[in-house]
Order: C-alpha cells, then sequence, then structure tokens
C-alpha cells in the first residue's frame, strides 16, 4: 500500500516536468466541457495507455536484465538518449514530434465531432476523448522523465506482473488526478505554468548532463569503485528507514539486515547463538530456535512432527537460472523442494554446503529438488560471471536462482544466510532451519517427505560427508571472535590511531599489540561503508583472534590483476597452522573476488596475532569470519 501512495504522488508531481508542455494544449482543450463524456474518457484512456506502455517498458527492462553483460550496453545506449533528449531540447522536440502530430489530429478530429454533435443537440462523443486520452498517454509515458525512471527502475528488476502493472496505474492515475485538478482552475493554470517552466528547463539540461558523465564513467569502468562501496545491506536499510519514516508496518525480511553477533554466523545469528549458550553445535538434531518467535521447540526423535508453515512463494524474481532452466512453483508440484538461502563469500554456507549436495545428489532419483537461491551480500556477489564461476568450482549442480534483487527472499521473509526451507509435494512449506547444525533432523525431514509424496523405497540413514577446507564444520568450543567487517558502515573494535578516515585515501598506523577482537590498518587505505582499499603496496591489517581458523573477503582492483600478500601468526610464517589460500611460508595470491580461509590450526587454540601485508596495491578486504 506505501509503495502505491509513493506511485500516486509520484504521478502528481509529474505534470511539473518541463517535457510535459506539449501536451498541456490536448488537455485544456476539454476544459469547460462535459466532465463524465469529455474529460472523465480522456483522462481514463491516458492511464489505460500510460500503464500500457510503462508496462512493455517494464517488461524490456527485465529483459535488459537477464540479459547481463550484453543488455549493459544496450541499457547505457537508451540511457545515453534519455539524458541526450533531457540535454537538448530540440532532439526531444524531435523524437516526439510524431506524437505530437498524433495528438493534434486526434485532437482536432475530437473538436469537430464534438462541434458538429453540439450543433445537433448533442454533447462531446466519449470515444473521441478516450482516442485522445490515448495519445495523451502515448506521450506521457516517456516525457514523464526521471521520477517515471525511477519507478520503472523498479518494475524491470520485478518483471511484469499484476504489481507491476497496479503500480504503474496507480502512478498515472496520479498524473490523471494533477490534470484534472488543473482542468478544474482552467487555462490559467496552462500560461503560468508556461512562465514558470524557464528554471526547470535548466534543471532539465543539468539532469541530462549528470547523466551522459554517468554513462562515459560506466563504459570506461569508472563505477567499479563506486558499485563496491553499494552493498546490499546498507542499501536495504535505507529503504527499510524510509518505509519505516512513511509509518508503513515492518517487514523483517526487506533486507540481509541482520546484525553481527558473537559467533561466527553471518546470517545463521538465531540458529548459532541458541547452539553455542548450549555449549555445543546441535548437529544431533535436538533443538532449533523457531523463526520469528525467539522460542526454543524441541522436535521429538520419530515420527517428526512438521506442521504447515506456509505455502511456496514464486521464484518468478531470479534474474537469472544456472544449471536449469527457470523453474516455478507450479512446475515443483508433486515434488519435495528444498530451498538453500545463500551466497558464495558466506562461511556459514560454505560450511553447509556439502550437506546440501548431498542430499542433492542421494534423493534426487526418489523425487528431490534442491534449489540454491543465491542472494549476494557485497557488491560483487551480484555479479552473474562471479556466481557462475563460483558454482563450478564448488560444484554446484543442481539449480541456482540469482535472486539479485530479493524477491525471492522477501517472499519467503528470510533473514538469514544460510537458510533451508522444506517444501512438500503440495508445495506447502513443512520445516525451515536457519544456520549450520542440524544436519540429521534435516535429512530426516527429507525421508518423511518423500515418503508423504509416495517415493518407494527411500533411503535411510544419513549422508556421509567428509568436507574439508573452507567447508569444514567450524570447532565453536573455541571460537571466541566475531565475525568483522572492514568497511565503516558495520565496522567494530577498530584501533588504528585516529580511526577510519572515509571515502578518501589515508595513511594509517597499525596496532602493535592489540588486545583480543581488536584490530587495524597499517599503509595507505581508502576505507569505504562495504570494504577497505589498499592504495599502495606494503599496506597491512593486524587482528588480535581466538579462533581455529581465520578468513578473510578479499578481491582484486578493479582490473583483476592478481595482488601477492603474506600471512604471519604472532610476527612468524604460520607453518603448519596455513590455510588452505597460503603456502606453510605465507605467501599467497588474491585473484578473484571470494572468502580466502588464511589460517587453520591444529591443536590447541590460543590467543593470536594475524598480520597479512599486501605486496601489490588495489586489494579490498570485506569482513573476517572465523570457525
Amino acid at each position: 500500500m506505501t509503495l502505491l501512495i509513493l506511485a500516486y504522488l509520484g504521478g502528481i508531481l509529474t505534470i511539473v516536468s518541463p517535457c510535459i508542455l506539449p501536451v498541456l494544449p490536448f488537455v485544456f482543450s476539454r476544459a469547460g466541457q462535459s466532465f463524465s463524456r469529455s474529460v472523465l474518457p480522456m483522462l481514463a484512456g491516458m492511464v489505460l495507455m500510460f500503464a500500457l506502455v510503462a508496462t512493455l517498458a517494464a517488461v524490456g527492462g527485465n529483459w535488459v536484465v537477464q540479459a547481463n553483460q550484453y543488455g549493459r550496453w544496450l541499457a547505457l545506449a537508451l540511457v545515453a538518449l534519455f539524458g541526450a533528449t533531457l540535454l537538448f531540447p530540440k532532439l526531444s522536440e524531435w523524437l516526439t514530434h510524431p506524437l505530437v502530430t498524433l495528438g493534434d489530429r486526434l485532437s482536432q478530429s475530437a473538436h469537430e465531432g464534438d462541434a458538429s454533435r453540439a450543433g445537433a443537440g448533442h454533447g462531446p462523443r466519449p470515444g473521441a476523448s478516450f482516442l485522445l486520452g490515448i495519445a495523451t498517454g502515448l506521450l506521457w509515458a516517456p516525457c514523464a522523465g526521471p521520477i517515471l525512471g525511477l519507478v520503472l527502475t523498479g518494475a524491470a528488476l520485478q518483471g511484469a506482473s499484476a504489481g507491476t502493472t497496479l503500480l504503474l496505474v496507480a502512478y498515472a492515475a496520479g498524473a490523471a488526478t494533477s490534470l484534472a485538478l488543473a482542468l478544474l482552475v482552467g487555462g490559467r493554470v496552462f500560461s503560468a505554468m508556461k512562465r514558470s517552466l524557464g528554471a526547470g528547463e535548466w534543471i532539465r539540461r543539468a539532469l541530462g548532463g549528470l547523466m551522459l558523465a554517468g554513462v562515459a564513467a560506466i563504459a570506461l569502468g569508472l563505477d567499479t569503485g563506486v558499485l563496491a562501496q553499494i552493498s546490499t545491506a546498507s542499501t536495504g536499510g535505507i529503504e527499510q528507514k524510509l518505509v519505516e519514516r512513511l509509518g508503513a508496518p515492518r517487514n523483517a525480511a526487506t533486507g540481509p539486515d541482520a546484525t553481527a553477533s558473537d559467533t561466527d554466523a553471518r546470517a545463521a545469528r538465531a540458529a548459532n547463538d541458541a547452539m553455542s549458550s548450549a555449549g555445543g553445535d546441535d548437529k544431533s538434531g535436538g533443538a532449533m530456535m523457531a523463526a520469528g518467535n525467539g522460542m526454543v521447540r524441541t522436535v521429538a526423535a520419530e515420527p517428526l512432527s512438521l506442521p504447515v508453515e506456509g505455502t511456496l512463494p514464486s521464484l518468478d524474481g531470479a534474474v537469472q537460472w544456472l544449471n536449469s532452466a527457470p523453474l516455478s512453483a507450479q512446475a515443483l508440484r508433486g515434488k519435495v523442494v528444498l530451498i538453500d538461502f545463500w551466497t558464495y563469500s558466506c562461511i556459514n554456507c560454505l560450511r553447509t554446503l556439502p550437506y546440501v549436495k548431498a542430499w542433492a545428489e542421494k534423493y534426487r532419483d526418489q523425487g528431490l529438488v534442491v534449489i540454491g537461491v543465491h542472494a549476494p551480500e557485497f557488491a560483487f556477489e551480484r555479479d552473474i560471471g562471479n556466481v557462475r564461476k563460483a558454482v563450478k568450482d564448488l560444484g554446484v549442480t543442481y539449480p541456482v536462482a540469482i535472486d539479485n534483487n530479493y524477491a525471492i527472499w522477501r517472499g519467503f521473509n528470510n533473514q538469514y544466510w544460510p537458510a533451508h526451507y522444506f517444501i512438500d509435494a503440495r508445495g506447502r512449506v513443512r520445516y525451515h532451519h536457519f544456520g549450520e547444525g542440524n544436519y540429521a533432523e534435516s535429512e530426516r525431514v527429507i525421508q518423511q517427505l518423500l515418503r508423504e509424496a509416495g517415493a518407494k523405497q527411500v533411503a535411510d540413514g544419513v549422508a556421509d560427508v567428509n568436507a574439508g577446507g573452507v567447508q569444514q564444520a567450524a570447532d565453536m568450543r573455541d571460537v571466541r571472535s566475531p565475525e568483522t567487517y572492514v568497511g565503516y558502515a558495520r565496522a567494530e573494535n577498530f584501533v588504528s590511531p585516529g580511526g577510519a578516515v572515509r571515502d578518501q585515501s589515508s595513511a594509517y598506523r597499525a596496532p602493535a599489540m592489540p588486545q583480543l577482537n581488536r584490530w587495524g590498518l597499517g599503509g595507505d587505505w581508502r576505507v569505504g561503508p562495504e570494504q577497505a582499499t589498499a592504495t599502495r603496496a606494503g599496506a597491512r591489517i593486524v587482528y588480535r583472534f581466538h579462533a581455529r581458523d581465520l578468513h578473510l573477503v578479499l578481491g582484486p582492483d578493479t582490473h583483476d590483476k592478481p595482488v601477492r600478500f603474506r600471512v604471519t601468526l604472532d610476527g612468524e610464517a604460520p607453518g603448519e597452522a596455513h590455510g588452505t589460500d597460503v603456502a606453510a611460508d605465507g605467501t599467497g595470491v588474491v585473484t578473484s573476488q571470494r572468502l580466502y580461509q588464511l589460517v587453520r590450526q591444529s591443536g590447541d587454540v590460543r590467543d593470536r596475532t594475524f598480520s597479512i601485508e599486501f605486496l601489490d596495491p588495489g586489494v579490498s578486504a570485506y569482513a573476517f569470519t572465523f570457525g
């Protein structure tokens, strides 16, 4: 409802756009005539045509989004054309001239018909006014300017749907309302608007210049650094605050904005906090955190109690599918479905992945369909090429829906990475689990749902999973360091003298002997909201931690040039404590944007001082995780 109100108000404001000027003569030509036979049909035709044109634009925009890299250049060309029309009025007039001519002819035809009917004692023809409204809608849609652009951007991301059309109809209704009010006042408004549009024309040209500059920056690749500083979590938080300020009910799943906890859990806060407080990792299937109410419920061993929690939401919001053609909730009827929300740099997701892959393989022929819904946390995880590479490297062969716009995420009211939802053959959600652990119980859920669906000879027991590297289960008994973000938007416990200097390159001094869970930068860095980027060789990060494993999400420079680094523990090479991405002498190379395991200790775990020095500039550091 809130979005509909905002769209309606945006439509009302559209009348102040200079580009609407050619439309106004058609509108004011109906002033003084019957509202029901002349004005109302014209406004109805305008709303209908506007919504139709805008919906087609949304469909085209959605295609551009899904076209990925090729669509990017098409989108840039369209944006450049739109910017040029704002900057050069004559170009805009040339492009809209055919529509203006059509409107003039329809307006003249309507007047002639109305005049002949008036001479015969009849009122205006509603049909002629309706056609005039259609012409007005054709003109209004491409001329509505930046306000309509914002609406169409959201519509294109979500794709064509009843909700999209309703949103655009609300926008068109707002525009029609403003015109109706103007008609009530009379033609004097038209003259006043002509005199006041001078300043608006300069604003229009300034916007056009900025748009063309933005297109040039994107085409030259200068936007990469900016995009890397825009995290999904931060933008989702801003969007949520705006909605809350308007008095809308709070939606806990507007975006992946769960707060940090004292355990190594990126988004499985609820489940992992429950496990940590119990002093174990709860892999036996004894208890889990119930969604939304903070209560712990115990699940009986046999049989499992699986109440209906809802129905499988639409999967249409994915911008692209990997390993499969697009799947729909309707097409999945008759199958047992496991939905796994994940993102490829999330350590908790990576540690659950071996189990999900094992289930997909073990129960595939018995009717189980596993779908990985990839919902990104960092900006680089939105790149479909990055996701495709990660899916291949991780050996994921089941369907993966790329949920860059969080459409599927919102459909489930999800809040966590990883999150598993189990759907029966009738399309009903019967069970869910957030975070790591509970693997035995989750597999028993799959078995029970398959039997309910009529599967024969469902395999018993649990899958034999032997995970290694970053996918090996965490030793939570020895984890005393929390997930730590490097960007200033969510950074904590940063102790370099002077604090972080936001969004500009600055020299930092690393702490010599930091206390536990304190960290700092050394050398030259530019700290953004999502990550810190080394601007010179020799930049360092120092962290005092307590855990078996230490991971750091890293990415090379904007040109994907490899960045060499050297790791030390307590000032020495890590030796046998090196991670999978580090040699025993501490050396390694950042080659892609992903999570790197830098430390994997054996034996007793104690407080250690970790340091990583980057021998080349350009690396970006995002977040520490532990296990």
